[in-house]
């Protein structure tokens, strides 16, 4: 898997691809908070942020359309640090899990970790289905196309899968430090 441009965030930093969504309350907002939470910390900055899309529900379909980004980060957390930051922030936005795929105020996952690529219980990565998900490929296209997952460009991925339904909310790319 190729690392996406080197950060000049500090010695020992690795880049790192997010995916947020939500659909409760007001994701938006809540997407924006979390990565504002994530840019002030000294151990991580956020780098690139897509757009902002309006998505339909996928694997359950009987609830609200989901607002969905991707965001890059520099970060000198390992990738289980990480994921527990994600996590924190998640519960702090009052995230229940109630069911998969369920409806949620907020979802950050953890897409890439530079070329690391392993399976364990807690945390996969990449991600196990992101290479099958519009919603997040289309976000992560905005900055990172030619990343290389699991064998192939973000683009190529991208071309292979449903986008039906899937708008921008927002062009800006910015949207995430005024909302």
């Amino acid at each position: 898997m190729n690392i996406l441009p080197e950060s000049g965030f500090g010695n020992g930093s690795i880049r790192a691809t997010l995916g947020l969504g939500g659909n409760l309350d007001n994701p938006v907002r809540a997407m924006a908070l979390a990565l504002r939470m994530l840019d002030q910390r000294a151990d991580c900055r956020v780098a690139e942020v897509s757009r902002l899309y309006r998505t339909p529900p996928w694997g359950k379909t009987d609830q609200s359309f989901f607002y969905n980004s991707c965001a890059a980060i520099d970060t000198t957390l390992a990738p289980e640090a990480l994921l527990d930051v994600c996590l924190d922030i998640e519960r702090e936005m009052k995230r229940v899990r109630l069911e998969r795929w369920g409806p949620r105020t907020i979802d950050i996952d953890i897409l890439t970790y530079g070329d690391v690529e392993r399976i364990e219980p807690l945390l996969t990565i990449p991600h196990p289905r992101m290479t099958e998900r519009g919603f997040v490929l289309m976000p992560l296209a905005d900055f990172a196309v030619d990343l290389v997952v699991k064998g192939r460009k973000v683009g190529d991925w991208l071309s292979a899968v449903d986008v039906q339904g899937i708008e921008i909310a927002d062009e800006s790319r910015d949207w995430w430090r005024s909302t």
